[in-house]
């Protein structure tokens, strides 16, 4: 049965909050169309007993469509709003980071609405607050840093539910955490996933709820939302329901309106038009805009980044001997035992040169090298006869032989010609998976060696630079045919914030040289100002 009263009630909650981000600071929550239909039918369905009929509620949704706030106006209502004496809410979500969102939105709702305030008690360190009146919280919860017992969940809000780790969170906080509450709400709000192996807790529930919306499978308890493209199944989701389409043509406007509620009022039409623009002729950014902005689940994880011939059309000639004596960055990525090792110089734009420089050197063990030739398919043995590739004495890679060839090293004391001598070495980024020992003796040696990490939050921003000087003809790299098959064995790995890291295509596809390159690039930023990055334009991402 449904009851207009409760219906009502949470409605005329939101109405006392207000929005919390850029132009709508301060400006009164009105609940969207989409918005007030969902909690109008979550929280005014009831069972026989009086009691709400359903205790989990998913809604899916393209980014940009007033999700984080809709979140934090739930945690609210049910910490403050629902009657529940010592209501324990908790905001779940991946990592501390995400989970914050939510929480931080909340508690700037809560500094614009006095009668909250003043009955809010706020630990920040904890990412907690407290309803006084009822003796109710609100605290985050990540998959990163929880305890599996102990919880009487009266409510769960959770955020990007398909980019859990693993089921582990879910489970415990949905599956008899709530049991002692005669109405607990499990609440999921959530963009679509990047899940090729549709194996993911974030996958599972998805198929529950667009089968639950199709007739194929009942819960009564379970209520679903969802907003989305479907191409393999020539389906539109338009909230609860679906429109079959001979074709789902990605690129039409009508498409975008359909699947993106808060069009017009919230989201404005231009600001999807210049994301697609920008997209456009990239399979990467495509393949983002139709995940991030028409909600699609997406299939491959990993896509091609740049066009080969965008590399190529950027090689210009390299001469190596004016390189000598300049300043430069190092980027160094230590292989396993028979891989290559590739150690690349980045040289920033001086007032004699308007262009970047790279210098790559790489090497593989001797040993075998023929054979490792024959089984990947690849021509190593002519790439060290014209001097690409250095060799290493023996079966694996002979790290160091590669620290004499860059600091000069020798135990027996005798002078070594190195990079360094040639080569103004300011910095030397490393990755610190395989590369700590030799970082360490370089470090010995006087280089200057800094760990970069192979994360989403250090790659991504040095990677859209890269992206920008190669598109602008300003990375000069000669066209070293060791680098540009590494460059065509690249493809990119896309988070749900639109950052991206590098990652190889095959297992035989070795991309060395472009990591290192990246992680010299992410270096040499912090410390360049006379080129245009993206850190100044728009700053890091964080995760």
């Amino acid at each position: 049965m449904f009851s207009e009263k409760e219906a009502s009630f949470v409605i005329d909650f939101f109405g006392n909050l207000k929005h919390t981000k850029g132009e709508w600071h301060g400006v009164k929550f009105e609940l969207l169309p989409w918005q007030e239909k969902a909690l109008r039918e979550i929280f005014g369905t009831l069972k026989p007993d009086g009691y709400r009929q359903y205790n989990t509620a998913y809604i899916e949704i393209p980014k940009k469509n007033g999700k984080s706030e809709l979140g934090a106006g739930i945690g609210l209502y049910m910490t403050c709003g629902d009657g529940e004496w010592g209501a324990e809410v908790y905001g779940c979500a991946s990592d501390r980071s995400q989970a914050s969102i939510v929480f931080d939105v909340a508690v700037d709702m809560v500094d614009q609405c006095p009668a909250l305030k003043k009955r809010i008690k706020l630990v920040a360190s904890k990412k907690r607050m407290i309803y006084t009146p009822t003796n109710s919280f609100y605290q985050v919860l990540s998959a990163e840093a929880f305890t599996k017992h102990g919880f009487n969940v009266h409510a769960c809000i959770f955020d990007e539910l398909h980019s859990q780790p693993n089921r582990e969170l879910y489970d415990v906080m949905t599956k008899g955490s709530g049991d002692a509450r005669r109405q607990p709400l499990f609440f999921v709000i959530t963009t679509a996933g990047d899940d090729p192996d549709r194996q993911s807790i974030g996958w599972e529930v998805h198929k529950k709820a667009i089968d639950t919306l199709a007739g194929v499978r009942t819960d009564p308890g379970f209520y679903a939302t969802v907003y989305g493209i479907e191409p393999e199944e020539n389906r539109i989701w338009t909230g609860r329901k679906f429109k079959l389409l001979d074709k789902i043509d990605w690129e039409s406007p009508k498409i975008w309106k359909l699947v993106n509620p808060s069009f017009g009022p919230a989201l404005q039409f231009s600001k999807i038009k210049e994301f697609y623009d920008s997209v456009k002729g990239n399979p990467a950014d495509e393949r983002n805009f139709r995940w991030l902005r028409l909600n699609e689940w997406v299939k491959y994880r990993n896509t091609k980044w740049i066009p080969i011939e965008a590399w190529d059309k950027s090689a210009g000639l390299l001469n190596i001997e004016s390189l000598k004596g300049r300043k430069c960055y190092a980027g160094l990525d230590l292989s396993s035992t028979t891989d290559i090792t590739a150690f690349v110089q980045l040289f920033p734009p001086d007032d004699n040169n308007e262009t970047w420089a790279v210098l790559p050197t790489f090497w593989m063990p001797e040993d075998g090298l023929e054979e490792r030739a024959k089984q990947d398919g690849v021509p190593y043995m002519d790439w060290v006869k014209q001097g690409f590739i250095k060799t290493t004495p023996g079966n694996v890679i002979d790290y160091q032989f590669i620290r004499k060839t860059i600091s000069g090293y020798n135990p027996n004391g005798l002078s070594t010609h190195c990079l360094r001598d040639d080569y103004d070495i300011t910095e030397l980024g490393f990755d610190p998976w395989h590369s700590t020992q030799i970082a360490l003796d370089l470090t010995d040696d006087g280089l200057n060696c800094v760990e970069v990490r192979q994360g989403f939050k250090t790659m991504s921003p040095a990677m859209k630079e890269l992206e920008r000087l190669i598109r602008a003809g300003l990375l000069l790299h000669g066209g070293n045919p060791v680098l540009r098959w590494m460059f065509n064995n690249l493809t990119v790995k896309t988070d749900e914030n639109e950052n991206v890291r590098p990652v190889k295509d095959k297992s035989t596809g070795r991309i060395d040289g472009i990591v290192a390159l990246v992680i010299a690039l992410a270096r040499a930023v912090l410390h360049e100002n006379d080129s245009v990055s993206i850190y100044e334009e728009r700053g890091l991402i964080s995760l």
